[in-house]
């Protein structure tokens, strides 16, 4: 659990560091839409036959990057759609 929590957080961050420009998530937010990366990448790897989903193996940790840039996109866009709607 912990292992998994951990590569949730490095996901996480690298996911941050891909996407470009600044975001306005906090490190909770980053650890989340890591985890939730990591399930989607290691699903999406599983399903194409490299493995268990919870091993850790290359084509599952660049799906689970990528599923996080995109999580951390769709966050973005709608932290930024609510602060809009206030002003």
């Amino acid at each position: 659990m912990i292992g998994f929590i951990v590569a949730g957080l490095i996901i996480g961050a690298l996911a941050r560091l891909i996407k470009p420009g600044k975001q306005n998530l906090g490190i909770i937010a980053t650890l989340l839409l890591g985890l939730v990366g990591s399930i989607i990448g290691g699903t999406i790897a599983w399903l194409l036959g490299t493995g268990d989903i919870w091993e850790l193996n290359v084509l599952g940790f660049i799906l689970s990057v990528i599923a996080a840039v995109v999580l951390i996109g769709s966050a973005e866009a709608i932290a930024g759609s609510r602060r809009k709607a206030v002003r």
